[in-house]
């Protein structure tokens, strides 16, 4: 199906019966992430699965988006399907739009799975990184013209999200990642869910501990091992947690 954000088409999948169930997915992923886990949740659930502008088979956004612009997307989705109070389950770049959501949204209950929204803390060897980086980015543009180098330099340089994405979703990746969301966390006052692997490095498990700390109404469930895709590794135990958790 497809819903229509002021000329942008956003790709969305509707599963079962029930109270609503939103999943968000991460960066790089799509709707398609949570295909596994849909026919069960829909048993019990009106299931709504969403590609991002930007992912899938949505369109890019129009212009470069940070969370917000991408959280007041998903309030005018729910607005349009009739969604109301739903419950969520997010993962990754998903975590950093829902948080904002349920800050401002009345929602049931919220499961942040290996979830952003936490600043990156930044060693002093980064930002002399960054600046390096800036200084070569004006002698190669500024100075020797050549922009052929300095795409070269820069493909070199950065994640493999970054790496991967276009040039506009580089803009919106490099937008988002520095959008600190803590300061919304005890506004959300719901009961939320943190699943979370122990050997998470892009989401780090410090992130969801400082987390906890700050959401009034917690709990953070662990996988030993698991990576940035717990959920995946240990999908029994993540059905469980899901089961058991959401109404």
């Amino acid at each position: 199906m497809i819903f229509d954000y002021n000329g942008t088409k956003v790709f969305y999948e509707v599963s079962g019966e029930g109270s609503d169930l939103l999943l968000l997915h991460g960066w790089g992923c799509t709707h398609k992430i949570w295909d596994a886990f849909v026919p069960e949740f829909a048993l019990k659930h009106r299931v709504i699965s969403i590609d991002f502008p930007g992912f899938g088979e949505s369109d890019e956004p129009p212009v470069v988006w940070g969370v917000y612009e991408y959280e007041e997307m998903l309030e005018a989705f729910c607005a349009s399907v009739g969604v109301v109070k739903p419950s969520i389950i997010c993962h990754s770049f998903g975590g950093r739009v829902a948080i904002i959501f349920a800050s401002r949204v009345e929602v049931s209950r919220l499961m942040l799975v290996d979830a952003a929204g936490i600043k990156p803390k930044r060693s002093l060897g980064y930002y002399i990184k960054v600046y390096k980086y800036k200084i070569a980015k004006w002698w190669i543009l500024k100075v020797l013209r050549d922009s052929e180098r300095f795409e070269k330099m820069r493909a070199g340089k950065g994640s493999s999200d970054y790496a991967s994405a276009s040039p506009m979703m580089k803009a919106v990746l490099s937008k988002t990642v520095n959008q600190d969301l803590r300061k919304l966390l005890p506004s959300i006052q719901v009961p939320v869910i943190l699943f979370w692997g122990t050997a998470d490095t892009a989401t780090p498990l410090s992130d969801a501990e400082l987390m906890v700390k700050l959401l009034p109404d917690s709990g953070l469930i662990t996988v030993k091992g698991g990576t940035h895709f717990s959920f995946l590794e240990d999908p029994g135990l993540f059905r469980s947690v899901v089961n058991n958790f959401m109404k």
